[in-house]
């Protein structure tokens, strides 16, 4: 009788624990359905119910991190993402997701960190390749950027959205290395398989800014904007191109916009700044110039036009800071006589 007992004690633990599997799972399920539907609240509950069963249940917690993450609150998603890796270090998904994470919180050596611990896991992926391509750009580390590219484009597949992608993107790295012909005719390249792609127009105009041919560098950014019309960046661009013309007013308005529509674009806040300093109200600058560097201290020339604040704040120190670091991030701009100043 006491063998009989024990077996029914015995059946009746694998019957409650093949129950509450399956909760965990349906759990898993309905979550996964209401974030479809993009219902967040419910999709938060299910996955929190799964994980009240399974305190390390890895995908609850990196379905919970996205829940997180398409309603772009940044931090809260990687923290979620890390308890999913921390359940399951091989977890490639999870590490991809912390990297995107890592990527949107400006931690561009965090996203690199992850991407290479999932290539070593999958070498095989294209998108982890590319996006290591976007991360090692905000890096500045432009060698490694265009191979990263490059080993994603290896890796891609025939869909031409993707290699026209992968195309611009590579020719973005090109624009910034200053080898502008080369980057032209991929961008002319990128444009035969699709010419209504907008960051081809804006990469062009870009280009054409930088070797001063201003009035080109306006129509490409138009219809850059004629074809994403909610696109800030663009908006953006278009209101640097305005104050290289100094037509103030015409940049400021677009410079507003941008920030409008973006409060998270560190580089409105850099040309809010230049187009201060252009005002000669110099505290302004500082103030726009030092939010766009603790936003994103990868904006380009953001050190040099600071170290101007700077400077006409009668802050030399820092300005001579400011133009070291331009300095070392190879902007090109600091002249001899500011270096002079700095002796």
């Amino acid at each position: 009788m006491k063998i009989v007992w024990q077996l029914v004690i015995f059946l009746f633990l694998l019957t409650a624990c093949g129950s509450k599997e399956e909760r965990i799972q349906k759990f898993l399920l309905n979550g996964n359905i209401a974030s479809k539907e993009r219902n967040w609240d419910q999709a938060t509950y299910y996955y929190g119910e799964a994980i009240l069963l399974e305190p390390c249940f890895a995908d609850a917690w990196n379905n919970l991190g996205t829940v997180y993450f398409q309603q772009k609150n940044f931090e809260k998603a990687m923290e979620n993402y890390e308890k999913a890796v921390s359940c399951n270090p091989q977890f490639i998904n999870a590490l991809l997701n912390r990297a995107n994470t890592a990527y949107e919180l400006k931690e561009y050596y965090k996203a690199v960190s992850d991407l290479e611990r999932a290539i070593s896991i999958k070498p095989d992926t294209s998108v982890t390749y590319f996006t290591l391509g976007l991360s090692y750009t905000k890096l500045r580390e432009f060698s490694k950027a265009l191979d990263a590219f490059e080993k994603s484009a290896e890796r891609a597949g025939p869909d031409k959205k993707q290699q026209q992608e992968l195309a611009v993107n590579h020719a973005i790295v090109r624009y910034y290395l200053k080898q502008y012909d080369s980057a032209k005719l991929e961008l002319q390249a990128a444009a035969k398989l699709n010419d209504l792609e907008p960051n081809i127009y804006n990469t062009l105009s870009l280009i054409e800014t930088e070797q001063g041919h201003l009035k080109e560098a306006i129509n490409y950014i138009n219809e850059a904007i004629r074809l994403a019309p909610n696109q800030s960046y663009y908006v953006n661009n278009r209101g640097y191109i305005y104050l290289l013309q100094n037509e103030l007013a015409k940049a400021e308005a677009d410079i507003n916009e941008s920030i409008s529509k973006d409060p998270e674009n560190a580089w409105a806040y850099r040309n809010k700044g230049i187009f201060y300093l252009a005002k000669k109200e110099f505290e302004q600058a500082e103030r726009m110039l030092t939010q766009s560097w603790r936003m994103d201290p990868f904006v380009d020339r953001v050190h040099y036009y600071l170290g101007l604040a700077y400077l006409y704040n009668g802050k030399r120190d820092l300005a001579c800071a400011s133009f070291r670091k331009s300095k070392e991030l190879n902007d090109r701009m600091v002249t001899a006589d500011l270096i002079k100043q700095c002796k």
